[in-house]
């Protein structure tokens, strides 16, 4: 019963969390840039993909926790590691915004100031498939954690 529910809850956790992917990658940045002008809705968006990685960064440890915890009830059945999917898709996902967010924006911010050796375009594009690379697992992560206890 308890990891019916941590699972329920994990699955809820992550849903929640790629709808506020969705949210700001797919509806508020466009929007930004379809009603502001570029340098406003730069900066704008900027922000919501700070507070975006930080969020991220709290949620991706939490649902951590829970593919651990559900690891080792599986483990303790004998029916697995504790290692589980679960954990592994939460680690993958805070890999994303580890390198997608806090690694390159230092290098976006060089490119954007005409240093570095990769163009504000092609470091942008990185750090979108880094965002488009998250949120799909995230969303593969509630899926999984939505599916009845094995």
């Amino acid at each position: 019963m308890k990891v019916e529910v941590l699972g329920r809850l994990g699955a809820w956790i992550a849903g929640a969390w790629a709808g506020v992917m969705i949210g700001v990658g797919v509806i508020a940045a466009p929007v930004l840039f379809a009603l502001l002008p570029r340098a406003d809705a730069g900066q704008v968006a900027s922000r919501l993909f700070s507070l975006d990685a930080t969020i991220g960064i709290v949620v991706g440890a939490v649902l951590v926790l829970v593919g651990l915890q559900l690891g080792r009830d599986r483990a303790e059945r004998g029916l697995g590691s504790r290692f589980s999917l679960e954990f592994g898709l939460a680690l993958a996902a805070l890999l994303c915004i580890v390198v997608g967010h806090y690694a390159l924006l230092p290098m976006i911010e060089d490119a954007r100031a005409g240093r570095g050796t990769l163009s504000f375009g092609a470091l942008h594009a990185i750090a979108s498939a880094f965002f488009i690379a998250k949120l799909a697992i995230v969303a593969v992560l509630a899926w999984r954690l939505s599916a009845p206890p094995r």
